[in-house]
């Protein structure tokens, strides 16, 4: 008798979206399994994370004040104009995903204000650790995005505990990947 395979075996242990409620509703029209459901993710989440760096620049978040202890609040490289770009390109992967599921364009958006809200305070979190715009903190500059975007779009869009950890294992070395590219490229003033 042969042995099943890996993905049958994970399917059968609970990884896999048709076994959601939000499927049983028909929320989700489509059953796919965990690593399309992190590839889903992977999409909005991303390019919203990346659209500031292309489309940033103009008026800071914080106006350019400093919090209690002295330092700024986010840092003159935290605009609105990013902001709202990564949530508009995370909405727009969204819709180009809508054949996954009724309810990718809304993940979209919401992956998008994730990644961006995600984004804002890991630069609050460096400026309390006075670490400058673009200097690394490790771990945090590669998976606050994710975080951010997990958390708001999971009410229309849950990712399996086995999706999630996908997610989280690879987007530090595609992080570092890209951000060396955009180095290449002269988006990026550091490589990191």
């Amino acid at each position: 008798m042969r042995r099943p395979n890996l993905l049958t075996r994970l399917k059968s242990h609970g990884f896999c979206h048709y076994k959601t409620e939000r499927f049983r509703r028909g929320i989700s029209t489509i059953p796919y399994d965990w690593i399309t459901a992190a590839l889903l993710f992977i999409g909005p989440s991303y390019v919203a994370n990346a659209a500031p760096l292309i489309f940033g620049r103009g008026t800071p978040i914080d106006g350019g004040r400093n919090f209690s202890d002295g330092r700024p609040i986010l840092g003159s490289h935290k605009t609105f104009r990013g902001l709202f770009a990564g949530i508009l390109a995370g909405t727009i992967f969204g819709i180009a995903e809508y054949p996954f599921g009724p309810q990718m364009p809304f993940a979209g958006f919401l992956m998008g204000v994730g990644a961006g809200l995600g984004d804002l305070l890991g630069a609050f979190l460096k400026r309390r650790f006075d670490i400058k715009p673009g200097d690394p903190l490790p771990i945090i500059d590669q998976l606050d995005f994710v975080f951010g975007a997990l958390v708001f779009s999971s009410i229309v869009f849950p990712l399996s505990s086995a999706s999630v950890l996908l997610v989280v294992f690879v987007t530090p070395p595609i992080h570092l990947g890209t951000n060396y590219g955009a180095y290449l490229l002269g988006l990026k003033k550091t490589y990191w």
